[in-house]
């Protein structure tokens, strides 16, 4: 049986893989300083035999008292929402704390996944983006807390690699969404169903116009998981799905679903903020076999259905009549 240890795994995506890996018959251990994660996000693995969690900030230094076959490092605030309150604590995990987990990986000579992102990009001026391409970020922006931690992070991926004997490989994750993810997350598909599902007016930055291309969570875990399992030790793969949709679309879809009678607004679009995210997967097809398979429609569905769940067991938690 391998053993594998998931960073950030009470977090959104991370839990989902979690949830993956005992389903592939791996014994788990799941790390997290529950800052945006939470144990809710684990409760079905809690009490499974084979899954352990450990509440730990990579930030230290991290002892595991067994050998680690693969490590997963996805330990990270990733909301926007967050970009503002947390910004050393963001450029600090992504730092020093992914510098503790290679530092893992070495002394257990495991397999190392760098979760990255498609804020890597920045603002792009290629659309679709390959992994070839740079980027066009702010470094000194109010996202660059997140954009540049999570660029140094593949740099110091790449060079451990090349000179620490370091087997890691990166993905660049493109805006991904589902069951899971925080109310105030920050995000358009949380922000929209939440606005949608509690009347709010529904929040549109900008004129709407700008795009981004959504790819359901088990698609995501499906790809990060295929990734570490492939011979793709140095390399970089973009992971998301390459059908684009404007932010504005995205919000009449969400409405329509909902049934809501929520109005749609429009406010000034946050600096920095891009204005174009579309993958190019042509490498995740080739080596890993991998792209996207459910559709928006259906993950929506799943993801609206969760989020009205979950905002009902918060209110009957408050004493609120539903």
């Amino acid at each position: 049986m391998h053993t594998s240890l998931v960073t950030g795994g009470a977090g959104f995506i991370g839990s989902h893989l979690c949830e993956f890996l005992m389903e592939k018959g791996e014994r788990v251990i799941a790390v997290d300083n529950l800052g945006s994660g939470s144990r809710d996000n684990l409760e079905g693995l809690l009490k499974k035999d084979g899954f352990s969690f450990m509440e730990h900030d990579v930030r230290e230094p991290l002892r595991i008292n067994e050998k680690l076959d693969f490590i997963y490092n996805l330990a990270s605030r990733a909301s926007p929402a967050d970009f503002d309150g947390y910004p050393v604590e963001i450029m600090m995990t992504n730092s020093l704390g992914a510098y503790n987990v290679i530092n893992l990986a070495l002394e257990n000579k495991a397999r190392f996944l760098m979760a990255s992102t498609s804020e890597s990009y920045g603002d792009p001026d290629v659309s679709p983006q390959p992994e070839s391409y740079w980027g066009h970020v702010n470094p000194v922006g109010p996202r660059s807390c997140y954009d540049e931690s999570k660029r140094f992070a593949e740099a110091l991926t790449m060079t451990f690699m090349r000179h620490n004997g370091l087997d890691g490989r990166i993905v660049r994750i493109f805006n991904t969404y589902g069951p899971r993810m925080r109310l105030d997350d920050g995000r358009v598909v949380p922000n929209f169903i939440t606005q949608a599902l509690s009347g709010k007016p529904i929040t549109v930055y900008g004129d709407g116009s700008q795009t981004r291309s959504f790819c359901y969570v088990s698609d995501m875990v499906r790809g990060i998981y295929a990734m570490m399992q492939a011979n793709t030790a140095g390399m970089v793969v973009n992971l998301g799905n390459p059908e684009e949709m404007t932010v504005l679309e995205l919000a009449n879809t969400i409405k329509k679903m909902t049934g809501s009678s929520s109005k749609i607004v429009f406010k000034p679009l946050p600096e920095n903020d891009p204005l174009q995210r579309r993958p190019d997967i042509s490498k995740a097809r080739a080596l890993l076999g991998w792209e996207s398979e459910v559709g928006l429609e259906g993950g929506l569905r799943d993801t609206i259905a969760w989020f009205s769940g979950d905002i009902s067991a918060r209110a009957v938690r408050k004493g609120k009549v539903l």
